[in-house]
């Protein structure tokens, strides 16, 4: 492959098979110049060296998010690249040939079931951490050349570091990108939770606000944690693939390798803790949230999981409460004309918590909307998904049974009587008086009830400790987040100028287009009321 060959050249039935499996990914073209770029032409080979370097991850400062912390996690990045270049593509003397090359991209890339995609992540982990002198507690089949099916228990601070690793390899072209300076590790803390409560390591719910992964002692294993994963966070399976395929975009398109260094070194003192105290979304919530979604919304929150959410615009915040006003109708100022995905999130304080300052019970709830808000009086909606996102996290899509996905109703000014009014405010799932979650149009109470009353959404709690009877809690903070792009926001700009532009037209009145005073009407009631006998007489 990259060299010309001669008239009698046949390629053997194994390469032909894995070009075959290739071409199936549609990246083939992709493949086939950057092995002609990274290959020595003498041998048709690429060097081990090459592969190694190719598969690194750019230099960067590190800096945490989080209140949690595993100080052995920078030294695990400098070895993804020889780790991965070990792991998929098999090397002879010369280095790895065009079938090998094709061979390890399909073993990491090409379809397979989500149990095998599973074992390769856990297989790349291990090989990072033997490589990083850090002991691992995985265990393989050595009988098996794949490396079999993998066994095991993870504790909390290893499932950080895995969850962390995955991170990374999904943000690594936004790494080169940005070409240095400081990254921030995302809170993984209710991801962290969300897989030891799967599975079974904490059953008191009342507990899940004081319960410290890390310091438990517990650990989780393996089968059940693929459990977890493919229901709560199923694109954690993806990093690796999407690691591999963009490095190999990024070589035949550019013909250069990534950085040199691997990340440097972490950053001890500054933190982005007051971000996250600030927003409902923080980098960890909306990377969660990204993992549960294979389309454009999906790479819109992992883009908002990245440090650039720390701009100061903040584009994609287009309400929040504490800083635009409570209520429906400031809510429906900021958010009328937008078309395009929305992520809703509200926190509350259950009316039985005595300090409503208090962060130690307070919980946090999102909605996924696909095609933004309308005023209706009945449920609308194609598609939408529950998330409880603080201090578990947790996601609820559709069943497919029913459509109740949104209500939003806003009263109309210009209807004075109605035989039965609809409820004004917002609901997701449920019937109408029987919501799965309502707001009302203050903004200053929601009810939240139990999965038995709403078919829309799977069932499961989004409180700890919710009970089957509808728990009432105060609204602490709402925000609304848009991921349709640039151009649902000029959408909205364009709408918002059309109806100013109406209004102005409404205030304007033309006096020309009235009757002197003499000849008015309200000339003549006025006449009548100062003096009621004078006797009018009529013009005929």
């Amino acid at each position: 492959m990259g060299a010309s060959h001669s008239t009698d050249y046949r390629p053997s039935p194994e390469q032909q098979e894995q070009e075959s499996l290739a071409n199936s990914t549609g990246f083939f073209t992709f493949l086939k110049s950057a092995f002609a770029r990274l290959s020595v032409p003498q041998s048709q080979c690429i060097p081990l060296s090459s592969l190694q370097l190719s598969l690194s991850v750019p230099s960067v400062t590190l800096g945490s998010a989080s209140s949690i912390s595993a100080p052995d996690f920078p030294l695990l990045l400098p070895h993804v690249g020889p780790a991965s270049s070990e792991l998929l593509f098999a090397a002879g003397k010369d280095g790895t040939d065009w079938t090998a090359f094709l061979q390890g991209y399909n073993k990491c890339c090409a379809r397979m079931s989500a149990s095998s995609s599973f074992n390769l992540l856990c297989r790349l982990f291990y090989g990072v951490c033997r490589r990083a002198g850090i002991a691992s507690p995985l265990d393989f089949d050595q009988k098996d050349a794949e490396g079999g099916k993998v066994e095991g228990r993870m504790e909390a601070g290893e499932l950080l570091m895995l969850l962390w690793l995955c991170w990374v390899m999904e943000q690594s072209p936004r790494i080169a990108k940005r070409g240095g300076g400081e990254v921030f590790l995302p809170d993984l803390s209710q991801m962290l939770l969300s897989a030891f409560a799967a599975c079974g390591e904490v059953v008191d719910d009342d507990g899940l606000w004081d319960f410290d992964c890390l310091q438990s002692g517990k650990s989780v294993s393996l089968q059940k944690l693929c459990v977890w994963l493919l229901t709560t966070a199923p694109g954690l399976l993806n990093c690796f693939p999407y690691f591999l395929r963009e490095k190999i975009r990024a070589i035949a398109v550019s013909g250069e390798n990534s950085n040199n260094d691997s990340i440097l070194s972490a950053s001890g003192g500054s933190s982005t803790t007051n971000f996250n105290d600030n927003f409902l979304l923080t980098f960890g919530a909306a990377w969660a949230i990204s993992l549960t979604q294979r389309n454009s919304i999906g790479e819109e929150l992992s883009a908002a999981s990245f440090s650039g959410l720390l701009d100061q615009t903040l584009d994609n915040l287009l309400y929040r409460s504490s800083a635009h006003g409570k209520g429906l109708n400031r809510f429906w100022s900021r958010l009328e004309g937008y078309h395009g995905p929305l992520l809703f999130l509200f926190s509350g304080i259950s009316s039985s918590s005595s300090d409503v300052k208090s962060h130690a019970r307070r919980w946090v709830v999102g909605i996924l909307i696909e095609h933004g808000f309308q005023n209706r009086d009945i449920f609308y909606g194609n598609s939408a998904h529950l998330y409880a996102i603080y201090p578990i996290f947790h996601v609820l899509p559709p069943t497919g049974k029913e459509k109740n996905f949104i209500y939003s109703h806003l009263r109309h000014t210009g209807r004075f009587y109605e035989a039965s009014p609809k409820p004004v405010g917002l609901a997701f799932g449920g019937t109408i008086g029987n919501e799965r979650i309502f707001i009302d149009e203050d903004f200053s109470r929601v009810i939240v009830r139990h999965h038995a009353v709403d078919k829309t959404y799977q069932h499961g709690s989004l409180l700890p400790n919710q009970g089957y009877l509808p728990v009432e809690a105060s609204l602490v903070e709402a925000e609304v987040w848009g991921f349709g792009g640039r151009s649902a926001k000029e959408e909205q700009n364009a709408f918002k100028r059309r109806e100013e532009l109406f209004t102005e037209q409404r205030r304007k009145v033309d006096l020309k287009t009235f009757s002197s005073w003499e000849d008015s009407p309200e000339k003549m009631m006025l006449g009548m009321i100062s003096d009621p006998n004078k006797v009018q007489r009529e013009d005929r």
